[in-house]
């Protein structure tokens, strides 16, 4: 019998052997199992009693191989019970040879849904197999996965009728095809937002080139409004990055039959006091943390400074690789990181900051507030940004700046300049652009190197922001649809780039 175990989002082939010989009667799994693969075989065994077959008392091995990798979960029990009643010579294991079994058994055999079946169905399609049984509380999710034959399970009974011939071998109708019209529509829109046109701007640059954003200014000037807006602008998903995205959630049993696809970009907002373990994943079977879950989307960070050290340097690793690994005794899991940082935070502890007639907060507690933030954080987001109070007149006027379908076209459009720009190059966005690419992809004229070098030396500042300057300035080029950075891309660039600088030099 065919199984596939999930370590990560990663499927892996498991056999499953049943050997029933005379002998003193006993019931023996082997294979390198966690305890709850081996509870399953007491499962199956009292849920092969209540269905009232006449099996004689053996000698009962069973056997998950491949034996060199940790089976953890509960999703072997119906390969299980199939294994020990083809064993018995209740029907010819053969019918099962194109097949993959999933599901959880009750005591009184019925079926039971479990964790990562897209993801299943996914692997299963690609190795080639033709029919996935599984339970039926997880066939709308499984069906996602188009071209692979889905039998809904009820119970063993259910399992053990359509083996004999009992009962039908139907394939489910089930499908989700029909949510597909839900794609990319979001409840919320850019021309929501009052005001903040630096704000708006930011954010169309930081989702044409996928540059992490940080968004500094007091409380009530629309940062949280504006992040919540970003995954409105990114570009739009296909199929197949919706069932990428899918698979995470579905790891994770965050998917139902209400929701078994997901087809908006995630946005995910951790309360500040979130654990390291709960950014990053963990557990003892390690499970995806916010991080993943953001993959394809927003990860969003309000009140930076008040989160924890610890939990903040999580980000720097997948922040680089795009990727997260959870090392543990058994071994190592590998989850996609592949989410856009956007970030918040107040100018000083009050808040008010550098509004004096408010503000009543020292240096010294301004220098301990910003200084929460390490440095090499700092240097992994591209734009920082300030949050200017809202006037009156923009509130109350409230006309309604462009629309999210707008600026998701610019955006677009630069991606796709980008795509040809990187094609074979192993990158996709600016932001990710190496040393040797700025050189080339980021020629100035003369007029453009002049303001740069001396800005450069007048602010005496590091190479990492010059390369930074030129990566922001080319996704504002090409916004534009300008091949070459000329010099108002360059101020553009160092209004969003050296504001980081100034302000966590000016508390002084």
């Amino acid at each position: 019998m065919h199984c596939i175990y999930l370590r990560g989002i990663e499927g892996q082939e498991v056999t499953v052997e049943a050997d029933v010989s005379d002998g003193l009667p006993g019931y023996n799994l082997v294979g390198y199992l966690a305890s709850e693969v081996r509870e399953g075989g007491d499962r199956v065994r009292t849920a092969i009693r209540n269905l009232n077959l006449k099996l004689p008392p053996k000698r009962i091995t069973i056997n998950l191989s491949p034996a060199g990798f940790r089976k953890e979960g509960t999703g072997f029990d119906l390969a299980i019970g199939a294994a020990v009643l083809a064993g018995y010579g209740c029907f010819p294991a053969g019918r099962l040879k194109n097949s993959v079994l999933l599901g959880e058994l009750g005591l009184d055999g019925s079926m039971k849904g479990v964790s990562g079946a897209l993801a299943i169905a996914a692997f299963a399609k690609e190795r080639g197999y033709e029919s996935l049984f599984l339970p039926e509380e997880n066939v709308r999710e499984a069906s996602v996965i188009q071209g692979l034959r889905l039998i809904a399970v009820k119970s063993l009974r259910h399992f053990a009728d359509m083996m004999t011939g009992k009962a039908p071998v139907a394939a489910s109708q089930e499908t989700c095809v029909r949510d597909l019209d839900k794609m990319n529509c979001y409840d919320v829109d850019f021309s929501e937002v009052s005001g903040q046109l630096l704000l708006r701007k930011a954010a169309e640059t930081a989702a044409a080139g996928m540059h992490n954003m940080l968004m500094i200014g007091p409380a009530g000037t629309g940062k949280t409004m504006v992040a919540r807006r970003m995954p409105t602008i990114m570009p739009a998903m296909d199929l197949e990055e919706c069932i990428e995205i899918s698979k995470i959630y579905s790891v994770s049993r965050l998917l139902s039959d209400q929701e078994p696809l997901i087809l908006k970009r995630p946005f995910r907002n951790p309360h500040h006091t979130v654990s390291p373990q709960a950014l990053a994943g963990g557990g003892g079977r390690p499970r995806p943390g916010e991080i993943s879950l953001a993959s394809g989307g927003i990860l969003f960070l309000d009140e930076l400074p008040e989160m924890g050290r610890e939990a903040l340097e999580t980000l720097r690793q997948p922040l680089e690789e795009r990727c997260v690994t959870i090392t543990r005794l058994q071994g190592a899991v590998t989850y996609p990181a592949n989410f856009q940082l956007v970030a918040a935070m107040n100018p000083c502890p009050c808040g008010h900051f550098p509004d004096r007639s408010r503000c009543s907060c020292t240096p010294a507690q301004i220098r301990k507030y910003l200084g929460r933030i390490s440095g090499p954080l700092l240097d992994r987001i591209d734009i920082c940004v300030e949050a200017a109070p809202v006037s009156y007149d923009e509130i109350r006027v409230n006309k309604g700046g462009e629309s999210s379908a707008s600026i998701r076209s610019r955006v677009e459009r630069a991606r796709k300049l980008q795509a040809r720009r990187f094609r074979g190059r192993g990158i996709r966005c600016n932001a990710e652009m190496t040393g040797a690419m700025i050189r080339r992809f980021c020629v100035l004229d003369t007029e453009s190197e002049r303001l740069l070098e001396e800005v450069y030396q007048k602010k005496g500042m590091s190479a990492r922001t010059y390369d930074r300057i030129l990566k922001v300035a080319r996704t504002i080029a090409d916004l534009e649809n300008e091949e070459r950075i000329r010099c108002a891309h360059l101020y553009e660039a160092l209004s969003f780039v050296s504001a980081k600088e100034q302000f966590w030099g000016r508390q002084e």
